[in-house]
C-alpha cells in the first residue's frame, strides 16, 4: 500500500465511530446482497459474448475490455474461464506494433481499458510485455512538448480519446488509472504531467489553476475539460459571470486522479474536492447531470471513495453515510430481473446493457470492503 493511500486510510478510520452511530442506512432483510447482485450481473453478461469473443462489437473493442475487467474484478470469473480467454484474445487482435489498440479516434480510451483487462488476467506474467508496450503508447498520446504544448497550455498533460482529439478529464482519468494500476509510480513523469491537467479542470483558483474561469464558481468541483476555453457537460453549464458548473461524475474522476497521482489528504485540491462531494452527496442521480451518465457516476464514485479509504462519509449537513451499503442499495433497486442494468437516459452509450452492467459490476467491486 502506498504512503498516500495509507494516510487516507488512517484519516478515514478516525470518523468510523461517529459515522456508525449516525449512519442512516440499514439493509432490509430481504434486500439482495452485493454478492447476489454480482452473481446476477455475471450470469447476464457471460452468454452475451459473440463468437469472436466480443461484447457490443459494433462499438469497437472498448466495451469488451470493460466487460472482461468487470468480470475478473467480480472475483466470480477467473482468467482461465473460456469467456475471459476468448475476450482477451479478441482484445489482442487489435494490438498494433506501437503497443496500442484500435489506433485512431478512440485509441487512448480503448488502450487504457484493455490494459486493465490484461493486468487483471496477468497471473503468470503472460501479458507483461503487452502492458509495458501499452504504457509507452499511452504516454506517447499525452498532450505535452512532443505536440508543441508547454506547461502553460491548458491542453498540457491531458489525454483525449486518441489521435489528435482534445484532452478531457474522463479520458485523462482512464489514462491515470491504467498507468497506476499496471504498476507505474505516482511520481512517473507522465502522471505528473497529467496532474497539471487535472488540477486545471477544478473549479478552484490557485497556483495550480490559472484558467480565467477558475474563481467564478470556486466550489472545488470539476468540469469536463480546459480545452476550447473550458467545457462542462453539466445541465445549464454556463453561468452569467463566465463560470462553468461543476458536476459530480467529473469531480469523483478528478478526486481519484489526484490520489493516484500522489496527492495527500491534506492537499488543498483534495480537500476542496471532498468538500464538493460532501455538499452534493447522493446516489439518486449524477449531481449536475441528473440521470445522464448515472452508471459511469456510480463506478467513479465507488472507485474514488475506495481510494479515499473512508468507510463512512459525513455530508455537509452532518449526516453520516455508509456509502458502500447505500451504493449496493441503489444498484439493487435498479437491477433488472435478468441481472442487467441499463439507463433510460441513453447518453454516453448508457442504453447499452453490456456497458452499463459492466459499470455496475465495477462499482460493486470497488465497494467491496478490503
Amino acid at each position: 500500500m502506498s504512503t498516500t493511500r495509507r494516510r487516507f486510510m488512517i484519516q478515514g478510520t478516525a470518523v468510523v465511530g461517529l459515522g456508525l452511530a449516525r449512519s442512516r442506512t440499514a439493509r432490509s432483510a430481504d434486500a439482495p446482497t452485493s454478492d447476489e447482485l454480482t452473481a446476477r450481473a455475471v450470469a447476464f453478461l457471460k452468454p452475451r459474448q459473440d463468437d469472436k469473443g466480443a461484447w457490443s462489437a459494433q462499438r469497437g473493442p472498448g466495451i469488451t475490455g470493460l466487460v472482461v475487467t468487470a468480470l475478473l474484478r467480480s472475483k466470480r470469473v477467473t482468467p482461465t474461464d473460456p469467456a475471459i480467454a476468448k475476450g482477451l484474445s479478441y482484445l489482442e487482435s487489435f494490438l498494433s506494433p506501437k503497443g496500442g489498440l484500435a489506433e485512431g479516434p478512440q485509441s487512448n480510451y480503448v488502450t487504457a481499458i484493455a490494459m486493465m483487462a490484461f493486468h487483471e488476467a496477468n497471473t503468470r506474467g503472460q501479458y507483461t510485455a503487452q502492458i509495458k508496450a501499452a504504457q509507452g503508447y499511452l504516454k506517447g498520446l499525452q498532450w505535452d512538448e512532443s505536440e508543441g504544448k508547454g506547461k502553460d497550455d491548458p491542453y498540457y498533460g491531458g489525454a483525449g480519446y486518441g489521435g489528435s482529439s482534445r484532452p478531457d478529464l474522463s479520458n485523462t482519468s482512464f489514462f491515470i488509472d491504467a498507468l497506476r494500476e499496471t504498476g507505474l509510480p505516482a511520481d512517473d513523469e507522465g502522471l505528473k504531467k497529467a496532474l497539471l491537467f487535472v488540477s486545471r479542470c477544478q473549479n478552484r483558483k490557485s497556483e495550480f489553476n490559472d484558467q480565467p474561469w477558475a474563481d467564478k464558481v470556486n466550489d472545488g468541483g470539476f468540469i469536463y475539460t480546459t480545452a476550447a476555453g473550458g467545457v462542462s457537460m453539466a445541465i445549464d453549464p454556463k453561468l452569467p459571470n463566465g463560470g462553468m458548473r461543476s458536476y459530480a461524475s467529473m469531480t469523483y474522476a478528478g478526486l481519484k486522479s489526484m490520489i493516484h497521482a500522489g496527492l495527500s489528504p491534506d492537499d488543498p485540491r483534495v480537500k476542496a474536492a471532498l468538500d464538493f462531494v460532501r455538499a452534493h452527496y447522493t446516489l439518486d442521480e449524477n449531481p449536475g447531470l441528473g440521470q445522464i451518465g448515472l452508471y459511469y457516476y456510480y463506478q467513479t464514485f465507488a472507485k474514488a471513495l475506495a481510494l479515499v479509504g473512508q468507510p463512512i462519509l459525513v455530508d455537509a449537513s452532518g449526516t453520516s453515510h455508509d456509502w458502500r451499503a447505500e451504493l449496493v442499495a441503489a444498484l439493487a433497486k435498479r437491477q433488472l430481473s435478468e441481472g442487467a442494468w441499463v439507463n433510460k437516459a441513453d447518453r454516453f452509450m448508457e442504453g447499452d446493457s453490456n456497458l452499463v452492467t459492466s459499470y455496475g459490476l465495477l462499482a460493486l467491486a470497488y465497494a467491496r470492503p478490503k
